[in-house]
Formats: C-alpha cells, sequence, structure tokens
C-alpha cells in the first residue's frame, strides 16, 4: 500500500486531486470499489464516517450513481463519459444510455481570461482584429466557450475560445485515469475484458485533438471541400489568420435552430426538403466521403433564411476507412438481396468476430436473429420502416454476441438515430430507405465495378506471391524454435496476488486472536492461582494481562471495522 501511495506522489504534481476524485466516489457509493482497489487508506477513517453521514440514501441504480459523479469529478470526467456513451460495446448499453443523459454545460470564465488568451495566441491587440465583440459568451462549455464578434471589415463572425488551464487539468487527470486503469487489472479480476487501459488511451488520444483547434480548422476545411458543390449545405468560412490551437474564429451562420418546426412554418420553409437534405448530407458523409460530423444535435445544425442547413462545431468527428465502407456497402447489398449467409460473411470479414467466438455456433446463431429482425422488413410498407431502430436493432444483436465493432460504426449508428429524430419532428412521413436508395446503387457501382475488381485481382495475387515468398522463412524458424525447446506456456492466475494479500492478512489476524486469547487464558489461571505479588488483593500479572489483552482486543476490532470486511 505504501509503495503504491509513493508511486502516486511520484507521479502526480497534485496529490489531492486523487484525494478528491475518491472523496466523490465514496459520496457517491463506491467505496467498494476503492477499497478494492487499495486505495481506501487514502480517506481518513474519520472522512470515511462523515461522507457517509452525509450522502444522501436514494434507491438509484449504479449506472446513475457513477453518471452522478463523473458529473462532479469535472470536465475530464464529462468528456470521459461522453465518449463512453457512443461505446455499449464496452460498457453495455445500460451504461452508455446514462452516460448520454451528460451534459456538458458549466459557467463561463471571465472575459479578462478571453481577450488574454486571444491575444497572446495570436500576437496582437484583439482591436486589430474585431471591430466588436460580446463579452458574454452564447454557449460554455467544459473545454471552450463561443463568443459573438464583428472582424474590422464588418463579418460576423463566432470567436471560440479554449478555457484556461484546461490541457493541465485534463492531463492530470487522465494519468490518474491511467492509475486507476492499471489497479483495476491488478485488483480486479474480469475488468480485462472492458480493456480499461485501452478506454484512457482512446480517451487520451480523442480529447488530444479536441484540445488543438487547429485540427478542427483542419476538419472545417475538409468539409468545405466535400460540400463546395452542395448548394443545401452551408459549412462556415474558416479564418486561418485568426486560428492557433486555443482560439479558432469562423463565419457566423445565422438561423433557426433544425427543430425549431413552428418557425419553419411561419417563414414557409418546405420541411419534407429540408429533412430530406439532412438526410442526403449525412448519406454522403458517411456513404460517399468517409468522413462525417459526428454529433449532429439541433444546437450545432441551423436552417438560414433561404432554406440552407449550416452545420457547426467540427471538434467531434468520424472516419471510415474503405475496407469498412466496403464492408457498410456489402451490408446493405446482402439487405436488399435478402442474401443473409453473405451478411454474416460481411461481419466476419470487417474483423468483428474475434478468436474467441465459435464461428460454426455464431454463423448459426447470429443467422437466426438476423434473419428474425429483417424478414418482416420485407413485408411492410416503406413509410412503415423506422431505418435508424432498424440499424440500431441489428448494433444491438451485434453486441449480444459479443462482436467487436468498430468504434466508427458505433459512431455512425449514434448519429444516424439522432439525425432520424430530428428528421421525424420535422416530417413524421419522412422515408429513409427511398433516401437512402441512390446511394446503395452508388456502393454497388464502387464494390463491383471493373476498376474496384481489377484493384482487388491484383492485391490479392499479390498477397499470395508474398505468402509462397514468406513461407519456407517461416517454416525454418518454427522448426528451429521447436528443435531448440524454445515454445513455452505461460499462465496467468488472475487476482492471485490479491487472494496472497487477504489470505496473509486474515492469517496474521487469526495469529493475533490466538495470542490474545492466550494471554486471556495465561491471566485468567494466574488471578485463581492467587500467586505473586497483589494489587488491590488480585494478583498484579494477571491483571496486566488482562489489560494488555483488552487494549489488544480493542485494537484487533478497529483494524477489522477500518478495513470495511467485518
Amino acid at each position: 500500500m505504501f509503495s503504491e501511495i509513493l508511486k502516486l506522489t511520484k507521479t502526480y504534481k497534485n496529490i489531492n486531486r486523487i484525494t478528491q476524485i475518491l472523496n466523490i466516489l465514496a459520496k457517491h457509493g463506491f467505496g467498494q470499489f476503492i477499497e478494492q482497489l487499495n486505495l481506501n487508506r487514502l480517506i481518513p477513517f474519520r472522512k470515511r464516517l462523515k461522507i457517509l453521514a452525509q450522502s444522501e440514501i436514494i434507491e438509484t441504480t449504479i449506472a446513475e450513481r457513477l453518471r452522478r459523479a463523473f458529473s462532479d469529478l469535472g470536465p475530464s470526467f464529462i468528456k470521459l463519459a461522453q465518449i463512453l456513451s457512443s461505446r455499449p460495446d464496452l460498457i453495455t448499453e445500460k451504461y452508455a444510455a446514462e452516460f448520454a443523459k451528460l451534459q456538458d454545460e458549466v459557467p463561463p470564465f471571465a472575459y479578462a481570461s478571453v481577450r488574454e488568451t486571444i491575444e497572446k495566441d495570436l500576437h496582437m491587440p484583439i482591436e486589430e482584429i474585431f471591430a466588436e465583440i460580446e463579452e458574454t459568451p452564447v454557449a460554455a462549455a467544459s473545454v471552450s466557450q463561443v463568443h459573438r464578434a464583428v472582424l474590422n471589415d464588418g463579418t460576423k463572425v463566432v470567436v471560440k475560445v479554449q478555457r484556461p488551464h484546461i490541457r493541465q487539468t485534463i492531463e492530470t487527470d487522465i494519468n490518474i485515469m491511467r492509475f486507476l486503469a492499471s489497479l483495476m487489472l491488478k485488483y480486479m479480476p474480469g475488468t480485462d475484458i472492458f480493456n480499461p487501459l485501452g478506454i484512457v488511451e482512446e480517451f487520451a488520444k480523442t480529447i488530444k485533438r479536441e484540445l488543438n483547434f487547429m485540427e478542427e480548422a483542419k476538419n472545417v476545411q475538409r468539409f468545405a471541400r466535400n460540400f463546395k458543390d452542395i448548394e443545401n449545405v452551408k459549412i462556415p468560412i474558416l479564418y486561418p489568420a485568426y486560428t492557433s490551437e486555443r482560439v479558432i474564429v469562423l463565419e457566423r451562420i445565422e438561423g433557426i435552430r433544425i427543430n425549431d418546426v413552428k418557425s419553419m412554418e411561419k417563414f414557409g420553409f418546405d420541411k419534407s426538403a429540408i429533412a430530406e437534405n439532412l438526410v442526403n448530407a449525412y448519406f454522403k458523409m458517411i456513404l460517399e466521403d468517409g468522413f462525417f460530423h459526428a454529433d449532429p444535435h439541433p444546437g450545432n445544425l441551423f436552417i438560414t433564411e433561404d432554406a440552407v442547413i449550416g452545420i457547426v462545431d467540427f471538434g467531434m468527428v468520424g472516419w471510415l476507412t474503405p475496407d469498412v465502407m466496403e464492408s457498410i456497402a456489402g451490408i446493405l447489398i446482402a439487405i436488399v438481396n435478402k442474401d443473409f449467409e453473405s451478411l454474416v460473411d460481411e461481419f466476419i470479414t470487417i474483423g468483428m468476430v474475434t478468436e474467441e467466438v465459435d464461428i460454426d455456433r455464431f454463423r448459426r446463431e447470429f443467422l437466426n436473429d438476423m434473419m428474425e429482425i429483417l424478414i418482416p422488413l420485407y413485408d411492410t410498407a416503406l413509410a412503415e420502416i423506422n431505418f435508424a431502430e432498424y440499424l440500431d436493432t441489428i448494433t444491438k444483436v451485434s453486441l449480444k454476441h459479443k462482436l467487436k465493432i468498430p468504434s466508427s460504426l458505433l459512431l455512425i449508428d449514434k448519429c444516424m438515430l439522432m439525425v432520424d429524430s430530428i428528421v421525424r419532428e420535422i416530417d413524421k412521413d419522412f422515408n429513409f430507405i427511398t433516401a437512402s436508395a441512390p446511394y446503395t446503387a452508388m456502393l454497388i457501382r464502387k464494390k463491383y465495378g471493373p476498376k474496384k475488381m481489377y484493384a482487388k485481382v491484383g492485391k490479392n495475387l499479390s498477397d499470395l506471391a508474398d505468402s509462397i515468398v514468406d513461407t519456407p522463412k517461416k517454416l525454418r524458424v518454427l522448426l528451429r524454435k521447436m528443435i531448440n525447446n524454445e515454445f513455452s506456456v505461460k499462465f496467468n492466475i488472475i487476482g492471485i496476488e490479491r487472494l496472497i494479500r487477504d489470505f496473509d492478512r486474515s492469517t496474521n489476524r487469526l495469529s493475533f486472536s490466538i495470542v490474545t486469547a492466550s494471554i486471556i487464558m495465561s491471566s485468567a489461571i494466574l488471578t485463581m492461582s492467587g500467586i505473586g505479588a497483589k494489587i488491590f488483593d488480585m494478583p498484579a500479572i494477571g491483571t496486566l494481562g488482562f489489560v494488555i489483552s483488552f487494549f489488544l482486543g480493542i485494537w484487533l476490532i478497529i483494524s477489522i471495522i477500518r478495513s470495511g470486511r467485518l
């Protein structure tokens, strides 16, 4: 335990932060988790009693308590929860749904800090950039806040400024997350299934990109290129001269929120056309570009006065590799052709079936589930089919079979559910299947076109040639290892260190109890015999033995209570 505390003090600049995290977790009922990680002694016994006395006893689920704890833990943990909300394959649907409720809304920071950051990063007085800038932000989140402004040439813009010291705060928290994840692997058998260290590293990579506004600027420029010929979608203009790692200036898109149906009707907008344009924009991003806006909530989508969809906030995006895009095409084609065997093959090809899964059993059971879900589709009117709901159902069935779903596909599932929700508010009669038809046809042409088939044949021949050339070398390596007895089998007994520690603790307490009992018995014999000097007409040695055994017994009881294991 002391070595772990020493490691903490060496690793983290501020030991108070880890203590604060543990206190908040304990407050929300995760004391057992802290004890399992062998960190309970970082919270003093009196403090633990105080936390228990102050905590509210509410009948809530573990997922809800964890969501509240993350909310109290601040921006790093809120961001982690938001990212995990799109990974039900890692944390189960129950936790993903609960984390999705977290709102990234915090009080704004002072305008003086906004001005200081802008002038420091852009190397010029703020008056040389803006004719005016509103001191009150229009939105404030844990990482940044947004202000309306006007450039000196009269252009209306928005300025996104990073929160002061947020990088240091998040860096410290990520180090703590890594340490807690390593303790989970060490002391909590079975947690390796969730790959806690992998989750932390994925979060660290994602938040690093989000903290660098130059990355967001690249995203804006890429979306602008992809949509330059699409008249019904507006991507804001980026001002590179006024952009840095902590500041980004974009054209201000003014309009109504995309789910403001009453205003649409008031201005006479064609709701069906807007719904179709939104869905087409996302089909283009996902099925054609392989690069999509991953946060399509109504606050990031606007309708301008000329009925154009304006998209803002490009910090969260998703990518699709050509292989994944081809597999998506194969899945859609298999569904259209009612070819369920090919559908299962595509799931295997994409790498979603891990080595631990029994392929034959998976084929049989997954095929039955897919047929049960999809066959009713073919007898249903197009207008009655909820495309996003079926996509989500397929995802849930995949999770049921413990498939390793690429994070990009889960992000697509989340995006399409959000888009579907918006579209149904705008136009209840909108049909996803009809809208997807042109893109499905495009994918079929791409997948089976002469150019693609030629490239695939060439790649397969190249792979075959490499395999033929490499086989003798690999056989020599294998034979050499067999001859030199270099094969070995490694056993890793999960949780053995904790078991040994607990056994040692129990043995020590048992020995201590036996010694205490022996002192009591010896003292009783001496007292009854009356041998030796006396104090108040009682044998002194026997009385001393009783006093010693009394204090030893009290100490033993306190140590058991403090351990939390009665």
